[in-house]
């Protein structure tokens, strides 16, 4: 399809006469139930969007013209869909989904990684009290998310994330941790990203100096080059692998989930990985009007395209999730930050909007003030989980989820006053995504979703999700800075910051 038509196709969007929030629900009795999802312990509520009947059958055309279905075939055939670095995209493939033999190798490398976790259950290490999990991007991200969420009640071992390569970091990492009784994971795709290095030779320094012997016999490299693992030192018996086509910030399916799976214990590592297949069988053959990713797309292009939006919020009101608002940052913004399309040629239109978000209620005192009163427009998604699992009498969670459902009603309603500094202009949207209780198979289910909604949106703008260039020119001159400070291509600012900071 030529730009021109895909212009076209938009361009039905832009000239779409958008009703208010309220509006759309007086003409429409059946709103909720039109614009509404149950899907296995996950309850997806998209009323409260300007969505109507009119702009979803616009939508549906729109991915019909981008031949969505051939592109999410293709995705899970294990074909190549990341063009630029010519690789097909095997996460899926982790979860039981894709080319056969990448199925087959995922399932064996899974197999590995069970019989490493039993060894070091069965004291092949030694007494293991804590794990120091080194990676940076999704290599942690992912990992620090399942055990943040699904540790609370109770974890095998003390496991703690080191991604920054600020000493401070380490220091704080390490701070609980007994070296004599720690096991390092190191978690890097190449092994030779250099903060992750850095830090596994810091982690190795502080374990010899801790008296272990043989500080490299406690290390456990996740990379998809073992031989650079062998390289820097670590025993080949000691290296999980997984594939090239997995890509880091949709890493956490493979052995790069090893510290949660070893956190949580091999079951609940299985049962995310069926909450995910759940997730990818309902977005492989779901009808595109109820298809939970796609129509979630759909909302994302419509905020960001017509309304011009360029932020979209995510506030979890469970301190369980309080880490997902960072993990959807780097997977949604380095998936489909970009600016050309697959064949080199401008989008023409926005991308990916900027994620942020937080933790209710602690947000609602914090940044509430301008989603309700300001002046920018900013799509709002609560997330929430029914079920409790604290120690606290039920209505301290009660309060809780009202909270969080009177302010998807308060943005859309609003209230008026004569008083301007007490009016609230309210049809402000918001999706609100309610998990019956969170344990793995959801939350499996629920980033599986995210994974997916981020790969419908790509294929909206006509662009790779799988890669991630932006993220390289800043290490290739912090490399050139480290080699030469006084090389004259860099700028007076640069130059003198690195003078002023003794360096």
């Amino acid at each position: 399809m030529t730009p021109a038509m895909a212009g076209q196709d938009w361009n039905a969007i832009d000239a779409y006469e958008v009703q208010s929030l309220e509006a759309l629900f007086e003409r429409d009795e059946g709103r909720l139930s039109a614009f509404s999802l149950e899907l296995g312990g996950l309850y997806f509520d998209w009323s409260k969007t300007h969505l109507d009947a009119g702009l979803l059958e616009r939508f549906v055309a729109i991915a019909e013209s981008k031949d969505f279905a051939a592109a999410r075939d293709s995705l899970f055939a294990g074909e190549i869909v990341n063009a630029t670095e010519g690789r097909p995209a095997e996460h899926v493939a982790e979860r039981g989904t894709g080319a056969p033999d990448a199925v087959e190798l995922a399932s064996g490398r899974r197999g590995r990684m069970r019989a490493l976790l039993d060894a070091i259950e069965a004291g092949a290490f030694g007494d293991i009290t804590g794990v120091l999990h080194i990676g940076i991007g999704g290599s942690v991200l992912g990992p620090a998310l399942l055990v943040d969420a699904l540790g609370r009640n109770g974890s095998r071992a003390e496991v703690r994330f080191l991604s920054n390569i600020d000493g401070a970091a380490f220091d704080d990492a390490v701070s609980t941790l007994d070296p004599e009784t720690t096991l390092i994971v190191a978690a890097s795709k190449t092994f030779t990203t250099a903060e992750t290095m850095s830090n596994l030779n810091a982690a190795i320094g502080w374990l010899r100096e801790g008296g272990v012997d043989d500080p490299f016999g406690r290390v456990i490299a996740v990379t998809a080059h073992p031989e650079a693992a062998v390289e820097a030192g670590v025993d080949e018996t000691r290296i999980l692998q997984f594939s090239e086509g997995v890509g880091g910030r949709y890493s956490l399916w493979s052995a790069v989930g090893f510290s949660a799976a070893l956190a949580l214990g091999w079951s609940s590592f299985e049962e995310l990985l069926e909450g995910a297949a759940e997730m990818d069988r309902h977005f492989r053959y779901a009808e595109p009007a109820s298809n939970a990713p796609l129509v979630s797309a759909f909302i994302d292009r419509l905020y960001v395209r017509k309304f011009e939006c360029q932020t979209r919020a995510a506030f979890a009101y469970d301190e369980r999730l309080r880490l997902l608002p960072s993990y959807l940052q780097q997977l949604e913004m380095e998936s489909n930050g970009k600016s050309v399309r697959l064949d080199g040629s401008p989008i023409g239109q926005p991308s990916a909007p900027v994620t942020w978000g937080g933790t209710g209620t602690d947000a609602q005192h914090a940044v509430f003030q301008l989603l309700h009163q300001g002046t920018v427009l900013v799509p709002v998604e609560f997330l929430a989980v029914t079920e409790a699992e604290d120690s606290l009498p039920p209505d301290h969670h009660r309060q809780l989820l009202l909270n969080a459902f009177a302010q998807g009603a308060a943005l859309m309603r609003g209230k008026k006053s004569d008083d301007p500094h007490r009016s609230y202009p309210g049809n402000r949207p918001s999706t609100t995504i309610l998990l019956d209780r969170l344990d793995a198979r959801t939350l499996g289910a629920l980033i599986a979703f995210y994974e997916h909604r981020t790969f419908a949106n790509a294929i909206l703008l006509d662009i790779n999700p799988f890669d991630q260039f932006g993220v390289e020119l800043g290490k290739e001159i912090a490399r050139k800075l480290d080699e030469s400070a006084d090389d004259e291509s860099f700028d007076p600012s640069t130059k003198t910051l690195i003078e002023r900071a003794g360096l």
